[in-house]
Order: C-alpha cells, then sequence, then structure tokens
C-alpha cells in the first residue's frame, strides 16, 4: 500500500469485501488478503512437504517457511531468535505459561481489563508453580490501565505482571512502555496481549520495551496463526520444551511443538508487505470512521459508550462497545441484521471479568462494532442509519 491510504485499492485486496456483507465485527477476525489466499494456494498446491527435506521441493519449501519467521520478526523489530508462530495468542500463552520459571511464593499481578487469553493460563501457572495472584484494577470512572494505578502493588516480591495493550471491549490504548518501566524497576517480567491493537497500529516490541509479546495474524488480514515475542533476556525465565534431541537455542526451538503450520507461516510475508508503511495514513482513515459512530453514539442521553468516549485516535482504536437503556444488546444485533447487511456482535467477548466484575453489566454484555482500515465512511454512515431505525425513538438531547 502507498503512504497516503487510498481506500478503493485498499478494498480491492480483499476478496471478502466484493460481496453483500459490511464487516464490523473485525475485533474477532478480520478478513484475509487476497495475496495471502493466493500464496496458500500455491504452497498447498506445489510445496507442501515436510520441513528439513534436501530435494528440490523441500529447500522451496524450506525457504519459504523461513521467509515467514524472518518477516514476522522483523514486522514487529524483534530478533529471528526472539519469535515462536502458533495456533493462536491462547495457545502460545499457554504454552509460555508451562514453561516459565518462578519460584513457590514468588508474586504475579493480573488484570480485570483482559480477555481471559491473558488471565487464564497465568492462574494455571500460579497454581502449578504456588504463586500469589494480585488483581489489579482501574477506577469504573477511568477503565484505563495506568502504570500509575500500578505501582501501588508492586514490590520486589513481584515477579510477572500481564496486561492487554487495548481492550477488546473498550477500544482504550494502554501506555505500555510506562507500564514496562513501573514493571521493570522491582526486577519483574511483563507480558503483553496486544491482539487487537496489533490491526490498527505499528508494532515495535523494543520501544514498547516488553518482555512478552503476543497477537493473532487472523486479526491482522491473514491466516488463523499467532506470534509470541520473548526477549531473549526474558527467555532465560522459559524452561525449553522441546524433544530432548533437538535444539533449544530459540523460542521457536523452545515453546514451537510444530505448531507452525507452514502454509500459514509462509503467508505472513505479503501481510507485511502490504501494510508497510501504511500506519500513519490507516490511523488517520480509522479516526475519521470512529467519529462518525462515536458521535451519534455521544449525541443520545439513552447510550453509554463503554470505555472512552473520545474518537482520538491516540486514545483508542475503532472497537467501540456500548449499551442502550430500554433495548438489549443481543436485541439491537438481531433486529440490525432484519434490515441491513451490517455484521456486528453483542456479548462479552470472552473479556467476562471486565463485564461482570468490573462493568457490571448483564449477561448479554454490550453492543460491539468493530472496524478497520477497509471499511468506509460510507458504511459507517450506513451503520448510524440502521441504528436509528432499530434503537428506542429518543430525542438527541445532547448537543
Amino acid at each position: 500500500m502507498a503512504a497516503t491510504f487510498d481506500i478503493s485499492k485498499g478494498r480491492e485486496q480483499f476478496p471478502a469485501l466484493q460481496q453483500d456483507q459490511v464487516f464490523l465485527d473485525n475485533a474477532g477476525g478480520s478478513q484475509a488478503l487476497g495475496t495471502v489466499i493466493d500464496s496458500i494456494t500455491q504452497y498447498l498446491s506445489k510445496t507442501n512437504v515436510q520441513l528439513g527435506a534436501s530435494y528440490h521441493t523441500g529447500t522451496q519449501s524450506n525457504t519459504k517457511y523461513e521467509e515467514g519467521y524472518q518477516a514476522a520478526a522483523k514486522y514487529i523489530n524483534a530478533g529471528r531468535d526472539e519469535i515462536v508462530l502458533g495456533a493462536s495468542t491462547t495457545q502460545l500463552f499457554m504454552n509460555l505459561s508451562q514453561a516459565m520459571i518462578l519460584n513457590p511464593g514468588d508474586e504475579i499481578i493480573l488484570s480485570k481489563m483482559e480477555h481471559e487469553t491473558n488471565v487464564k493460563p497465568w492462574l494455571f501457572m500460579a497454581e502449578r508453580l504456588g504463586l500469589k495472584v494480585t488483581w489489579w484494577h482501574s477506577d469504573k470512572s477511568e477503565l484505563k490501565l495506568t502504570a500509575e494505578n500500578l505501582k501501588p502493588l508492586l514490590s520486589p516480591k513481584v515477579k510477572f505482571v500481564a496486561c492487554t495493550h487495548v481492550s477488546n471491549v473498550l477500544g482504550t490504548i494502554h501506555d505500555v512502555r510506562a507500564i514496562a518501566d513501573a514493571v521493570h524497576s522491582v526486577g519483574a517480567l511483563l507480558c503483553v496481549d496486544g491482539v487487537s491493537f496489533a490491526p490498527h497500529r505499528k508494532i515495535d516490541v523494543k520501544a514498547f520495551g516488553v518482555d512478552f509479546y503476543s497477537f493473532s495474524w487472523y486479526k491482522v488480514y491473514g491466516p488463523h496463526i499467532a506470534v509470541l515475542y520473548a526477549s531473549n533476556a526474558a527467555q532465560a525465565h522459559v524452561k525449553p520444551m522441546a524433544h530432548f534431541f533437538n535444539p533449544t537455542k530459540t523460542l521457536e526451538d523452545k515453546l514451537g511443538f510444530a505448531a507452525s503450520n507452514y502454509e500459514g507461516v509462509q503467508a505472513i510475508p505479503s501481510i507485511v508487505q502490504y501494510l508497510e508503511g501504511s500506519d500513519e495514513a490507516i490511523t488517520e482513515h480509522e479516526g475519521k470512521l470512529q467519529k462518525i459512530l462515536l458521535d451519534f453514539l455521544n449525541s443520545r442521553d439513552d447510550i453509554t459508550v463503554v470505555g472512552s468516549t473520545s474518537a482520538d485516535s491516540k486514545e483508542r482504536v475503532p472497537t467501540i462497545s456500548f449499551v442502550v437503556e430500554g433495548i438489549s444488546p443481543k436485541t439491537i444485533v438481531v433486529e440490525a441484521e432484519k434490515i441491513s447487511n451490517y455484521g456486528f456482535r453483542w456479548g462479552h467477548f470472552y473479556s467476562k471479568r471486565l463485564c461482570d466484575d468490573v462493568l457490571g453489566l448483564g449477561p448479554e454484555g454490550v453492543t460491539r462494532v468493530s472496524m478497520v482500515h477497509y471499511n468506509t465512511e460510507e458504511e459507517i454512515h450506513g451503520l448510524v442509519d440502521v441504528l436509528k431505525k432499530v434503537l428506542p425513538q429518543r430525542q438527541e438531547a445532547r448537543q
């Protein structure tokens, strides 16, 4: 893509967008690039053999796989030896939780602002190793994880902290660099779930200062595969889980388990090439999209935006959740589907601790609209028109 974002040209790269469906559930999974689809087809058609062989097709497969790993590492500014590709962020965190080396009595800090992906593995780890768990809270009025509300929980006993970069419900961007600096001040390790950040912003794990970072490529226009980063220093706390006769030098050696499906790995260069140089233009475009929807939601006194009401792209990404007086989240979605081709969702989206314990919502959670760069301003104006038809008829009182 060019540095100046061309929405028409961008949409042409996605075969799924050529059908009669408006995709606004992108936080659950984005559409795949045509070049990704083509590369997978070509790989499975011509080079689908086991890695390591020296015959001609084998060497082609080896090369494509390695190029995928190199592209993934470069994309997040990591070393090739600092990443592992696997089935999902959930699986990679589960693998890491089984390999972490900590001592009984050590303390870990978890937040309730998370997708369960970044909670359950560490609870299993705590149970396995005899660790103390402390919950990290944010005031409901703020609903943001910060270095300031973390610092009172930190002590030399804390060895591991986990948090999300962006909540998949709230859409708020957390300052992970400031959080990392606070965590490191007591000698602890920071693990960040970047799944909801990665589709919207450039990733630089070194600039973030994190020890562990993971996201899923199927939410970044690719196949169902994920990447986990662990710095070389942090890998000293990771026990190799490989077969006894296999090497244990890289993170892939330690935690790979042959789980990096070849066709998915070799497709990653296509994603990286598509996104190269476009981050600022995408951010600007997505800011326009979220402003259209937020302006409407904020204009009504019967609608509560869950999380920041700001359309500032420095504050949030275009994952927007809300609740409406007098109508359930499920009903909004069902009624919208009856009269339109708009696809969005209701629920807790695996952030059940956030929805239940922090937000105090009902069992249906929120209505969530999650946009990405291939959505158009016309689509979001259309969504507003649909919402006006299905929501209770109320005077738009706010100015």
